[in-house]
């Protein structure tokens, strides 16, 4: 007894049950004015989530960069060892004090051998001579402490209206001082074969290289914190070679996609933020800070850079 099969067909059916013939519904054209409907409703939604992710998600969205530092001269016992760099803080009403205490924890949990705060703890505008001390007080106890030690310069904003009040600037390094930060104002301090720079802030016309470096060495380690970028470009290295760790930009706070930041705070507009190769053999690297003065970031998240130091 043999079985036959009615041979198959993977076309789609064209005829419904009874044998009656159905047609193909042809697909419906999408008129001009549907296409630019929907067009303009797609770039709302873009629009709105740029508007989100500006104002609401970015301005306290924390990115921990982690990256070596190599440091020529560097003794062996220094070697694999880290630095966290904490930079505009900005401490006053447009920051969130729990965003910075997180913040805060998150550094003191990864136990770096060393914290270097580079400037602008506080906000202070150039007319506004109001100054968060209390509020400083308050946060700055939550800051994070280096094992070896931590080290803080002042920034413009720390010197109050015009970046010219030295009163401010006291009770600022005083309020540091008293949460344990060693403040250095164009002195240096040696640690064990690593000698750390500190310079006083450019805008506030305190800056004095021959002060800093006085007292070093070319031939032992060294590193520089300095506020403002764009004293990399004044004549007061007196031949250092090496790193200079910075804030000040904030990385522009906003940044187009393939584009530099259309807003910054230097004269300098090749300094926005990451490493800048300079002449003399000296490199530089801007954080772009934690904190802001508008609550707007874009494409320039806040930044902590935790550093392993190597040798150069």
């Amino acid at each position: 007894m043999s079985t036959t099969s009615e041979p198959t067909d993977d076309r789609p059916a064209d005829r419904a049950a009874g044998g009656h013939a159905v047609a193909l519904a042809a697909p419906r054209k999408v008129t001009r004015r549907q296409w630019l409907r929907r067009t303009t409703w797609g770039a709302y939604a873009a629009a709105l989530g740029v508007i989100v992710e500006t104002f609401f998600i970015e301005p306290h969205w924390l990115e921990i960069v982690r990256r070596d530092l190599p440091i020529r001269n560097l003794p062996v016992h220094w070697q694999g060892r880290t630095l966290a760099q904490i930079s505009d803080i900005h401490v006053g009403r447009q920051v969130s004090d729990s965003f910075l205490i997180g913040a805060f924890e998150r550094v003191a949990a990864i136990g770096a051998d060393v914290v270097a705060l580079t400037g602008d703890f506080v906000t202070c505008g150039r007319r506004d001579s109001s100054v968060p001390i209390q509020q400083a007080v308050d946060v700055f106890a939550h800051l994070p402490r280096g094992k070896i030690a931590t080290l803080g310069i002042l920034g413009n904003h720390d010197y109050g209206p015009n970046w010219s009040d030295r009163f401010i600037a006291a009770r600022v390094e005083t309020v540091l001082s008293d949460a344990g930060v060693k403040m250095l104002r164009n002195e240096s301090i040696g640690l064990d074969g690593l000698t750390i720079v500190g310079l006083d802030d450019l805008l506030a016309n305190r800056c004095n290289g021959n002060a800093g470096f006085a007292g070093t060495s070319q031939h032992t380690a060294r590193l520089v914190l300095c506020h403002n970028p764009d004293a990399a470009d004044r004549d007061i290295w007196n031949g250092y070679e090496g790193w200079i760790l910075s804030g000040h930009t904030h990385g522009g706070q906003c940044k187009p996609p393939f584009f530099p930041p259309p807003a910054l705070p230097v004269a300098n507009r090749r300094y926005t933020a990451g490493e800048f190769e300079l002449q003399g053999n000296r490199r530089m690297y801007i954080n772009r800070g934690l904190g802001h003065l508008l609550p707007v970031r874009f494409n320039c998240r806040p930044e902590i850079t935790i550093f392993q130091l190597t040798a150069g």
